[in-house]
Parts: structure tokens; C-alpha cells; sequence
């Protein structure tokens, strides 16, 4: 139960506009949707967890609005969900900020008839309620959240918002058995409020399942959670749900798979001066590229397939692959094969089975050199920042409950950034733009420059991103490498995945020293702050050693890892 609640209907932040926060307008996809082949349940509107069926719900009305702190325009809507059918119940109501449209969502649930012999129902209504914060502001009006108190052996998945200052009805919500839930965190903090009068801070976060990825059956309702005590991630006071049924059966089989690639597949842009351009990896291979092994001065030849690649096992620097030894050969592959290049895609369920994340991969042979920037000055790197074998990937994560295309995730490096729809450059209907930086192939929704490091300082890895004549269209140039929820043998996995160590040799030329000539460079006052740049930049960034493959990466089976 929530602790040191409080309630006060005087509370007041600094510098809030006049102006009455804009309510967003609602947000869709340039195109329509196409009518996606039949099968299981994908696209069919409502999912199975086993003992709940959840729908999706996005009309909502608007209960209170806040202005943001610290002047500025931007606010804050809540939202109760509307047209709950019959059977249905709310779990929770809904938090955005109001200067992006509106595309969020709240699950409502109801019981199924999968449990005959459970001896508590899925379901069950709120003993009360706890009031955990209220404002009062004559440009916001009245706002009461009410965090519900669920029955012993139950959890709340959201917090209720109400106008007025009674206590909502135990009848407007419902809470779920524990076992049918899982833990939840707080992620991207929405709104925080002080206090004039005391040092109280109201927060608002949305919230997410704490273990996540392809193996994880954790579903995020769309609820958020507030506080005016806790800065703590892992939430306590309410709960997501959880995934039982092991079929997973809202996740699309190959046919809509292959609808999915055709309609929304991304055009990837490569820079204008982009010299490292992408191949297949069986052009790779057949153009000579070489498996080496510890003890052994000399590469063998790689077949096409990759089917002389040791298999499995780990990363443990006994084997690694490299461009051939003979030096016209080794430019010739540095430079790629665009026209022979693909997209390798990886499909796996996302947030327990209610979304799909399409992985596309791209190889490229060679990463070229890094660009420093410090401040003004561009500096192009010799070495650092090269290595062989550059793999990167953009996802598309899909909604199961109707196909919509929900966000993406743009790789860069060892992070990167989930992307919402509304903020992507689409062509032809809903075929989204990927950017690939200049010689790292780092992906960006945007054509610019993006600093990697310490950017409020002006110091960092240079990322360009720019429109060319050099494309790939993942809709069509793509080929599904991996599915493992369709079941053992569905997906013929090529066996180049299998291979588990690197794709490039470690560096001969000594990085560090490449560093501290540069560093002495600069001017005494950026010196510290670019030494401990460095530290934060991954390892292929100074071409120390080469990366792993796809399938070695912990995205693979793991969420994306944003910044």
C-alpha cells in the first residue's frame, strides 16, 4: 500500500502560463491500413493472456489538464478511456503531454473462461481508494488522483484522476490477481510539480514491464503511476499484466509477416560521401574474406553459405573473420556491394505477445574512421574508429492488435532511441526513412549531424545523416533469418548466424596512442572532458576489435537499449 500519502487542495508551482493547455489531436499513419492475410490472432482487435482477453482502448475525455512547470507551454492531459464494451473493465486512466498528437492507449480486460476451477475470480473491484494528490489552480480547475486498494491477493494497474473531490466509485475500476501480473518500473518521467509552500514534489511516469524482451510475458497496460515520495524505478503500488498463453497467438505468421515487411518496410539512406557501403554476407564471403583461428598465422577461405564457420559457443577470441590479405582485394571489399546488399530480419514478441519487433540488420564489410567534434572544429579521424564487419539494425515494432505500425528503434553504437510514429519522415503510404550515418552506419530518423558524448559540452563522435542517391528498400531486399516463436525449423536460420565470435580482427594500431596525440591538441580546458569522453565511447569506436554477430548481441533476445 502506498505510504505518506498526501492531499492538499492548495498546491501551486512557479510560472505557469495563462494560455489553457491545447488538448492534442489524434494521431494516424499517412496511409490506411491494408487488409492483412487471415490466420490466428493477429491484427483481430482483442488478445488472449490466458485468463483475461484485453482490447485496446484509444478514445478517451479529457478529466484535467496540467500546464508544466517553470513556464513553459508545454502540458499535460489526463484521459478516462471511453466505449469500454459491456464486458469489459478499466484498469486505469491515461497521461501524455499535449504537444504531440494523440496516440497512446489503455488495455481493458475481462475474464475468459479458461480457469473453470480457480478459486478467486481474475478480477475483482477495489476495497477504496487513497487519495494521492490533488490541485487546485483557477486556470486548471480541480485535479484528484486516487490510487485504487486492491483486495488481499491483488494488484491496481493504474492510477484514477477525478475533477471533483469524491472518492471515485469502486465500480469504475478493476484490479487483477496477482498471478497474472508482473512487476512494473517507472520510465520517461512526464510531469513534476513543486510545491510553493513546502519541499513536496508530485511526479508523473509512465510505466513498463521490468523484464522485457522475446522471452518475457510482461504486458504494459498504458497506465502511468504518480508519487510525491518516490524516485525509486521498480513501482510497488501497482502492477502490468502478464502473458500465460504460451501459444502467443496474436503474433502474425509468416504470410502477415511478409505483408507486414511489404507495407512498411523503411527506405535506409546512405550519406552522399558514404565510401563503406553495405553488402550481402555471401558477397562478403565470396569475395575473400577469411576465418582465422588462435595459433594460426594463415585465413581459410569462407564458404558462401558460411557453412565452414564454427558454430555456437561464445565469444572467447578463438576464431574471427577478416577482409583478404591480398591489398587491392581488401579495398575492393571495404567498399561494399550495395546492389547485392539485404536487410536480415529477426521477428520476436515484444511486451509479452501484444506487439511484434521486426529487426532488420544491416551488413556493411567495413566501418570507416570517426569524425571528433570539439566545439566548432571537425576533426577527421586516421584510424580510430575503424574496424571490419559493421553490423547494425533499425526495429519496427508492430501492434498485434491491429497491425499498426507503433514505433521504431534507431541503433547507434551501443544504444540508441525508440522513435513514436508521429515523429518519423514517411514515403509512399507508411514505409517509414531510415538514415545511415556517414562511414559508421549509425541509424537516425532525420537527415543532420547528431553528437555522440558529452553534447552539451560540443564535444563528441560526429554522426551524419544525409539523402543520396544510395538506398536500400528493406520492403523488398530483405530475407527473415530468424522467428522463434513460430516453432523449431519454421525459419531455415542461415548458418553464418550460427557463428558466434567476430566479424573483425582486433587492431594492430595502437588507438590509445592515437588519442593522446590528439588530445594534446586541444586546449587545456577541453582536455579532461574529452579524456573522459572516451571512456564512454564503445570499443569498435576505436577500431580496438571487431564486433559480434546479430545473434550475439543481447538485443537479440533482449529489449532495445536506449541511451
Amino acid at each position: 500500500m502506498v505510504s505518506e500519502m498526501f492531499s492538499c487542495d492548495c498546491f501551486w508551482w512557479n510560472s505557469v502560463p495563462e494560455s489553457y493547455p491545447s488538448e492534442p489531436e489524434p494521431f494516424s499513419l499517412p496511409a490506411p491500413l491494408p487488409q492483412w492475410p487471415q490466420g490466428a490472432g493477429f491484427a483481430g482487435g482483442r488478445i488472449s493472456l490466458g485468463s483475461l482477453e484485453v482490447l485496446k482502448i484509444r478514445k478517451f475525455e479529457r478529466v484535467w489538464s496540467s500546464k508544466s512547470s517553470h513556464g513553459k507551454s508545454q502540458g499535460f492531459v489526463f484521459y478516462k478511456p471511453l466505449e469500454i464494451p459491456d464486458d469489459f473493465f478499466c484498469l486505469g486512466h491515461y497521461c501524455q503531454s499535449n504537444d504531440q498528437p494523440l496516440r497512446g492507449h489503455v488495455l481493458v480486460a475481462r475474464e475468459t473462461s479458461s480457469e473453470p476451477e480457480a478459486e478467486s475470480p481474475a478480477l475483482k473491484k477495489p476495497i477504496n481508494y487513497s487519495l494521492i494528490w490533488s490541485a487546485d489552480s483557477p486556470h486548471d480547475g480541480s485535479g484528484y488522483f486516487w490510487l485504487p486498494n486492491p483486495p488481499l491477493g491483488y494488484k491496481a494497474m493504474g492510477i484514477m484522476v477525478t475533477n471533483k473531490p469524491d472518492e471515485p466509485e469502486v465500480e469504475k475500476v478493476r484490479c487483477v490477481r496477482a498471478d497474472l501480473t508482473e512487476t512494473c518500473e517507472t520510465c520517461d518521467l512526464l510531469l513534476s510539480m513543486n510545491s510553493k509552500f513546502s519541499k513536496i514534489s508530485f511526479k508523473v511516469w509512465n510505466t513498463r514491464p521490468c523484464e522485457r524482451g522475446m522471452w518475457s510475458r510482461g504486458v504494459s497496460v498504458g497506465t502511468f503511476f504518480c508519487s510525491t515520495y518516490s524516485d525509486n524505478k521498480q513501482v510497488k503500488d501497482i502492477a502490468c499484466l502478464k502473458n500465460l498463453d504460451s501459444t502467443l497467438h496474436a503474433m502474425p505468421n509468416i504470410d502477415q509477416v511478409h505483408a507486414l515487411i511489404n507495407h512498411y518496410g523503411p527506405t535506409v539512406y546512405f550519406h552522399p560521401d558514404e565510401i563503406y557501403l553495405p553488402s550481402s554476407v555471401q558477397w562478403f564471403f565470396k569475395n575473400g574474406a577469411l576465418v582465422y583461428s588462435r595459433g594460426s598465422e594463415k585465413g581459410k577461405a569462407i564458404d558462401k553459405e558460411g557453412l565452414n564457420l564454427p558454430s555456437g559457443g561464445t565469444n572467447d577470441g578463438a576464431f574471427w573473420i577478416d577482409l583478404p590479405s591480398e591489398s587491392d582485394a581488401r579495398n575492393n571489399v571495404k567498399k561494399g556491394d550495395i546492389e547485392s546488399a539485404e536487410l536480415y530480419v529477426h521477428l520476436k514478441p515484444a511486451l509479452g505477445g501484444t506487439f511484434t519487433d521486426i529487426a532488420m540488420w544491416v551488413f556493411c564489410p567495413f566501418n570507416g574512421p570517426g569524425i571528433l567534434q570539439v566545439g566548432l572544429v571537425n576533426i577527421e579521424m586516421n584510424k580510430i574508429g575503424e574496424h571490419v564487419g559493421d553490423w547494425e539494425h533499425f526495429t519496427l515494432r508492430v501492434s498485434n492488435f491491429t497491425g499498426e505500425l507503433w514505433c521504431v528503434f534507431f541503433s547507434q553504437h551501443s544504444g540508441g532511441e525508440w522513435v513514436d510514429a508521429f515523429n518519423l519522415e514517411f514515403i509512399e503510404g507508411n514505409k517509414a526513412v531510415v538514415y545511415s550515418s556517414r562511414h559508421g552506419h549509425a541509424s537516425f530518423p532525420h537527415p543532420g549531424s547528431y553528437l555522440q558524448g558529452a553534447s552539451k559540452l560540443g564535444i563528441g563522435a560526429r554522426n551524419e545523416a544525409g539523402r543520396s542517391k544510395l538506398t536500400l528498400d528493406s520492403s523488398s531486399r530483405y530475407k527473415v533469418v530468424a522467428a522463434e516463436y513460430l516453432g523449431e525449423g519454421a525459419i531455415a536460420e542461415p548458418s553464418w548466424l550460427q557463428y558466434m565470435r567476430e566479424w573483425g580482427p582486433a587492431i594492430v594500431y595502437e588507438s590509445r596512442s592515437e588519442i593522446d596525440k590528439l588530445i594534446d591538441l586541444l586546449p587545456v580546458y577541453v582536455r579532461l572532458s574529452v579524456v573522459n569522453l572516451f571512456k564512454l565511447f564503445p570499443t569498435e569506436l576505436y577500431g580496438e576489435e571487431g564486433p559480434i554477430g546479430p545473434k550475439g548481441k543481447a538485443n537479440w533476445e533482449g529489449d532495445e537499449k536506449c541511451y
